[in-house]
């Protein structure tokens, strides 16, 4: 039943448009009154999606949703450095389970090594920001001001769109076990060469990372406060979602599902598995490498421990908790299990941490919930398998109308050869 009410609200986009302004209100009132409030700043993340199924037309709810992000978020938090960086860590995580979704969910390719393309695009960025890049380059030249960060945003999607295509090449062969093996021990290599790379040459500085990396500037202001890298990444996340859109829609987006309903019969129609998972491969991962760039800029350091394979797993369990193929569902499911590692076990663990310091209770230190988060990930996926095996929100296919077709003018004259044999009647 709760399961047909879901259906019902969502996939028919049945939510009121008071219940939603009222929501919004609600929480975007909490927001500004309470300090660190994790419900009102789930709430105020959840509206976005609960004005995409509200009943109203598509320009208002385009409105509404602009509004959320756009003003209400920053007029309400913007003065919140707690809130604004909680907020633009869940867009880094938006953005890349964006990406992620292209190759997972319209190709079908189980992809375990997606961290190597985001750290392809951070040190790409890192190493020029930061004065490393004088151990191979004479000159003196770096690092390079923030002005140059724009443009690197380009330059990590090209690099890492390179990385695609490498990964894509040696893989063809292979789909299913074979190839989430093949992904996962790509981004091990990748990560273990970032680690190593400081000799005989010098480039990543190994282990020890690179610091400080420069903040982006636009017009001589350094922005360098989470205020501006959540407009930045919210800028990010428009354009994937718009990419991520066209894609769906297009020529290649269907060649992609159709590869992931069927290889062989994909093939059979004329669609070349060479350059569509190639296409893939290098499409989501230059999505990777943007945000990676801006990783790198609001992190200020970067090094190898950062790009593990739990990250990859992690970006992995949004888009299939989300729903895989689905962009409101990744959107979705990203925000859900950000907030939840970010925020909620974290906060639950200080709640207990109080309690134990006022005597109420004795929690030892191996039950920190903090420590449990690999733990809430496998019940999460668990659960969905269970109730929601599609994903919280689960893609839909475009449907034809078959009557309006047969009714078409189109239909009224005979097409092809048969119209030819029949001399159009």
């Amino acid at each position: 039943m709760a399961n047909n009410l879901w259906n019902s609200v969502f996939k028919e986009k049945q939510i009121p448009l008071l219940f939603t302004v009222i929501w919004v209100a609600a929480f975007a009132t909490a927001l500004y009154l309470m300090e660190k409030s994790v419900i009102a700043f789930i709430g105020i993340l959840f509206s976005v999606i609960l004005v995409f199924y509200t009943k109203t037309s598509k320009l208002i709810r385009t409105l509404m949703g602009a509004a959320i992000l756009l003003v209400i978020i920053p007029l309400v938090a913007g003065d919140n450095r707690y809130y604004m960086e909680v907020a633009s860590q869940v867009g880094i995580y938006v953005a890349m389970a964006l990406g992620l979704n292209i190759v997972v969910g319209f190709a079908g390719l189980l992809d375990l090594g997606y961290v190597a393309f985001f750290a392809a695009g951070a040190y790409a960025y890192a190493i020029f920001a930061t004065a490393q890049a004088n151990e191979f380059i004479p000159g003196h030249l770096f690092p390079l001001s923030g002005e140059w960060f724009w443009l690197f945003l380009i330059v990590g999607l090209i690099v890492a769109a390179i990385f695609g295509i490498l990964l894509g090449l040696p893989v063809l062969r292979v789909k299913g076990d074979y190839l989430a093996i093949v992904t996962l021990g790509f981004g091990e290599i990748i990560r273990i060469i970032f680690n190593n790379l400081d000799k005989p040459i010098n480039i990543t500085n190994g282990p020890q990372g690179l610091t400080p990396i420069a903040s982006p500037e636009l017009f001589g202001i350094k922005m360098s406060t989470p205020f501006y890298f959540y407009f930045i990444v919210l800028f990010v996340i428009a354009f994937i979602v718009l990419a991520n859109v066209r894609f769906e829609h297009s020529r290649l987006g269907r060649a992609w599902i159709a590869v992931r309903e069927d290889e062989l019969a994909a093939q059979s129609m004329g669609i070349s598995l060479l350059k569509t998972k190639i296409a893939a491969f290098a499409t989501g991962a230059s999505f990777a490498g943007v945000v990676g760039v801006i990783f790198a800029a609001k992190q200020t350091f970067v090094d190898p421990t950062s790009f593990t394979m739990m990250e990859s797993i992690g970006i992995l369990v949004m888009v299939i908790l989300g729903g895989s193929g689905s962009i409101p569902g990744v959107i979705l499911g990203a925000s859900f299990v950000t907030v939840l590692q970010v925020q909620l076990l974290k906060e639950f663990s200080n709640f207990l941490h109080s309690l134990q310091a006022s005597g109420i209770i004795n929690l030892p230190s191996q039950l920190d919930p903090s420590k449990f988060q690999r733990l809430v990930f496998g019940i999460l996926l668990i659960l969905a398998a269970l109730y929601r095996p599609n994903g919280l929100i689960p893609a839909q296919r475009k449907k034809n109308d078959i009557d309006g077709i047969k009714k078409s003018q189109y239909t009224s004259v005979k097409q092809g050869i048969l119209g030819k044999i029949t001399g159009g009647k």
